[in-house]
């Protein structure tokens, strides 16, 4: 009994927890960007190049600080000869301490330093070489914020695909009702003898064909609620629910010179770090200075002994061939610039045609929206008027199903069109460079 009792209890457990994994998760747009940029992969791939930008930038900086070695060594000698060139003042000791002026027994030697070296002048390649690296890590912070921006755009596309899908099998359900009812009616019809049955297989047809578009709706949806819940790093078995998203109106006026992108920005970043190459590449004209300074300590066992002998002094070192071949690396540098300034005016043009497209498609689905709602009474209007005919026997079957598959049509694009202008909205603040600061990103 304690082993049933126990089995018991693991399975409602198990039960319970499923029902708590399940439970929906109401997400609005804001929301579900705003997990993305935290919990994405690609918001995290996007730090941390912003991040190896900055750690470069810190290697680069550390190029001007000296450099300070300490060495030390212990060498054992074997038979050395050891041969002292000053004199002693010992010249004259008798012939009995002779043994004891020869050369000295030496077996070990015992050897210390410390050297520093800061570089005072290299042509100006250590400051270009700081500043080519905050360039860079400038384009690599605007970079990531393109990314993350690009990730908003999938995002919200994602979140109002599933929201569309949503809407789309809350119609088609209220349509199947609808369906099931008339094919009810048409039995009770056909069974006594008032309905052709060609008419009750007709409005079957349309039933099945209703549920097959509602089985289709549901797997969309399906594949959507996963792959949102993927991209946002939820369990796997979430359940999302959508909001209605909110109109929102942009400025579609905007003048184009006052548009900034994060893209193009990082593009100019780039083109300055091209410029601080070439300034690098001349560099190699000029000589290099350094001022060094050191210490030694020397221990040569029964011979000699050195402490604190400091040294000071300049260094100065010119690669004449390097005169030769800084003509060829001015040459690549200046050719990277010029192919950078021409990608600069190539996006800038892109941009326009962006900007001028989306603002297009936004007009564009506010128009659509105002067709669709006319469409939606006209289709509902036109439905009662074919199913009153159809009572008093004035058509056919064939137009109540059309006007009812019509009315369907109708209340799918009006559903459909809202999301189609919250969409077409993003990607025109997107093209205006203002999606950023709308999401608060």
């Amino acid at each position: 009994m304690k082993t049933r009792y126990l089995i018991l209890l693991i399975v409602s457990f198990i039960s319970i927890s499923t029902l708590q994994a399940q439970q929906p998760t109401t997400l609005t747009l804001e929301d579900a960007v705003a997990l993305a940029i935290k919990n994405s992969d690609a918001s995290k791939i996007a730090d941390t190049k912003v991040l190896t930008a900055e750690n470069e930038l810190n290697v680069t900086k550390n190029n001007q600080y000296p450099d300070v070695k300490l060495s030390g060594q212990y060498l054992y000698l074997t038979n050395a000869d050891v041969n002292l060139k000053i004199k002693t003042g010992e010249s004259n000791s008798s012939s009995g301490d002779s043994q004891n002026s020869g050369a000295p027994n030496a077996h070990q030697l015992l050897l210390g330093q410390a050297n520093v070296s800061m570089p005072l002048f290299s042509g100006f390649k250590l400051q270009n070489a700081i500043k080519a690296s905050e360039n860079s890590y400038q384009a690599a912070k605007y970079h990531a914020k393109n990314e993350k921006e690009q990730l908003s755009l999938n995002v919200i596309n994602d979140y109002l695909n599933l929201y569309k899908a949503t809407q789309t099998i809350d119609l088609i359900e209220e349509n199947l009702k609808s369906a099931h009812q008339r094919v009810t009616d048409f039995s009770a019809k056909e069974e006594n003898g008032l309905l052709a049955r060609n008419d009750l297989l007709k409005a079957q047809l349309q039933e099945s064909n209703i549920q097959l578009s509602l089985d289709d709706a549901i797997k969309t949806k399906n594949i959507l609620n996963y792959k949102l819940a993927v991209l946002l790093k939820l369990p796997y078995n979430s359940i999302i629910e959508t909001t209605t998203p909110e109109i929102g109106l942009v400025e579609s006026n905007m003048p184009t010179e006052t548009i900034t992108k994060n893209d193009l920005e990082a593009l100019k970043y780039q083109e300055k770090a091209a410029e601080n190459q070439i300034k690098m590449a001349k560099s190699k004209f000029y000589p290099s200075l350094a001022l060094t300074g050191g210490y030694i300590a020397l221990d040569l066992q029964n011979a000699l002994t050195v402490n604190n002998a400091m040294n000071f002094g300049l260094g100065i070192s010119y690669n004449l061939s390097d005169i030769f071949k800084a003509k060829s690396d001015i040459k690549l540098a200046k050719s990277k610039v010029q192919e950078l300034q021409y990608s600069i005016d190539m996006m800038s043009n892109d941009i326009k045609v962006q900007i001028e497209n989306a603002k297009q498609n936004y007009n564009l689905a506010l128009k659509k929206q105002d067709v669709y709602t006319a469409s939606k009474a006209q289709a509902e209007e036109n439905y009662r008027i074919v199913k009153d005919k159809y009572d008093n026997g004035l058509v056919d079957t064939n137009d109540l199903l059309e006007a009812d598959v019509d009315q369907l049509q109708a209340k799918l694009n009006l559903s459909y069109s809202k999301a189609d202008i919250s969409q077409k909205y993003y990607e025109l603040l997107a093209a205006q460079g203002q999606l950023s600061n709308s999401l608060k990103l």
